[in-house]
């Protein structure tokens, strides 16, 4: 007999998915959660032929064309926090880890060193937090900008990821105390796209920790409408509520 787990959410500053949610063992395939706009999805729409993420070569041709004239663009940007950091302490420029990208396929992403090297934890486990102190000074201003996650369009370049796209997590990485495939039974599912260096989840919120079991399903859950539904306008979209949140706006620690 399966087990049937339920739970309500009770977030901060995340727009809900439903205003009740109860957590089953298993996901249906047609998701009825809220679209991209906010507005829940008729039962009585128009069935439509949907090219998923990762097999659209429009898709793949954006996340080139646009990540190269991005690092382009960012190039002055990228070279001063690089000094920056080399300057101020010691330890690489870039940090790399193994994430689980495409079909559970591991890569290794790149990302700006914001920690010292004595203090950070090369797996990922362990989640940053606010007022970590593993963080250097420099570190806390590209984390809070999100510039941190930039040299990863290297990673888009490369194919490894694409410019939008569920967030990629490292293997062993724990929700609510819990590997996030125990929390969330249909966790794998999120791995039929490539990952991305922003996503529908972190503009709806659901970014940073993942100790709260609601906070952590929801950002699953985002994910797969995020795949469920994608066109390339819907790319566009996240992108530019990305800049506005992330990079002008500041939300990370």
């Amino acid at each position: 007999m399966t087990a049937i787990a339920t739970a309500r959410l009770d977030q901060d500053n995340v727009r809900s998915l439903r205003r009740e949610r109860h957590y089953i063992s298993m996901r249906p395939v047609e998701c009825g959660a809220a679209g991209v706009y906010g507005t829940p999805r008729s039962r009585h729409v128009r069935r439509v032929r949907r090219v998923e993420p990762a097999a659209s070569i429009t898709k793949r041709l954006f996340d080139i064309v646009a990540g190269t004239a991005a690092l382009l663009f960012l190039l002055p940007l990228l070279l001063t926090v690089a000094i920056l950091i080399k300057t101020t302490s010691r330890g690489p420029v870039l940090f790399h880890q193994y994430r689980y990208g495409y079909r559970n396929r591991r890569f290794k992403i790149y990302k700006f060193r914001s920690m010292r090297t004595d203090a950070g934890d090369a797996k990922g486990v362990t989640q940053t937090v606010k007022g970590d102190t593993r963080v250097t000074w420099i570190g806390k201003i590209i984390r809070k900008t999100s510039i941190d996650e930039l040299p990863q369009l290297i990673n888009v370049i490369k194919g490894d990821m694409s410019l939008v796209g569920p967030r990629p997590h490292v293997p062993g990485m724990l929700a609510a105390e819990l590997p996030y495939e125990d929390l969330v039974p249909y966790y794998f599912q999120r791995h039929t796209a490539r990952p991305g260096i922003t996503g529908l989840a972190q503009v709806n919120g659901c970014r940073g920790s993942t100790v709260e079991a609601g906070r952590a399903i929801s950002r699953i859950d985002y994910d797969l409408v995020y795949i469920e539904q994608w066109t390339l306008w819907m790319d566009i979209v996240i992108i530019a509520r990305t800049v506005r949140r992330e990079f002008l706006s500041g939300s990370g620690f």
